[in-house]
């Protein structure tokens, strides 16, 4: 099944549209979201993009570079769990991590700040407790 990210070739009335929006254009096409997991062992997809690029897709993640905002200091600390999502509640639910999701690393709770579906990296910041 595609993701497309376009527009439908039909009218409300359900009449064809005209001759000019005729086929269905590969930069319109999308993907399915990541949905990392917290695992026991990484597991990353490489997907290439358009214009050749490449994109590291994150799908299970054990552990986090979690920097200490008061020494400046970058560790790398196991993930224990997903504490909260605040993009959604099915997400905190389901334990899927996400930009702005608050995990709890050995080292104490963190807050993811990049994209694991879109880098393949998981960076976070402690959060004082």
């Amino acid at each position: 099944m595609s993701v497309y990210h376009g527009n439908d070739l039909r009218k409300i009335s359900g009449g064809r549209k005209g001759r000019h929006v005729k086929v269905k254009r590969k930069y319109l096409m999308g993907r399915f979201p990541a949905l990392t997991q917290v695992g026991h062992e990484e597991e990353k997809d490489i997907i290439r993009t358009f214009g050749g690029n490449i994109k590291v897709k994150m799908k299970v993640a054990s552990r986090a570079n979690v920097i200490d905002p008061e020494t400046g200091e970058t560790k790398t600390a196991r993930i224990l769990r997903v504490v909260e999502n605040p993009a959604s509640r099915d997400l905190e639910r389901r334990g899927i991590i996400t930009k702005g999701a608050i995990l709890q690393t050995e080292l104490g709770l963190a807050r993811v700040v990049s994209r694991p579906g879109q880098d393949g990296v998981i960076n976070a910041i402690l959060i004082k407790e």
